[in-house]
């Protein structure tokens, strides 16, 4: 009755175990984290990709379209502007991991250390 009340998310999120489970299922994934090389270096996704959210704009032409984008930061906030570029830009296939890093480590999946 008072859905409108109810905060809607601002952009398409994926929860880490959905990406994981699409990935295993062979589904085509451009993982994009954008967060900065020392934080990369610390942990990252195993195949993802660095980019910092400073030089997307720069390097959008590095980033497949064909592919379905999963920005990925530390906890979802950086990579929500990083998805916000990307759409603006043409991609079309664009999500956002809810709770970034943070929540993939939680959920005990892979991580490149």
């Amino acid at each position: 009755m008072f859905n409108f009340f109810r905060a809607q998310p601002k952009h398409d999120e994926i929860t880490p175990v959905e990406v994981q489970r699409r990935l295993a299922q062979g589904e085509r994934l451009y993982l994009l984290d954008v967060r900065e090389r020392e934080e990369y270096a610390e942990a990252h996704i195993p195949d993802s990709v660095l980019i910092p959210l400073g030089q997307l704009s720069r390097k959008l032409s590095s980033i497949p379209k064909d592919a379905t984008i999963i920005a990925i930061c530390r906890s979802g906030n950086r990579s929500g502007v990083a998805a916000d570029l990307l759409r603006r830009a043409g991609y079309s296939t664009v999500l956002n991991l809810r709770g970034g890093i943070i929540a993939w480590a939680q959920a005990g999946l892979p991580l490149v250390m």
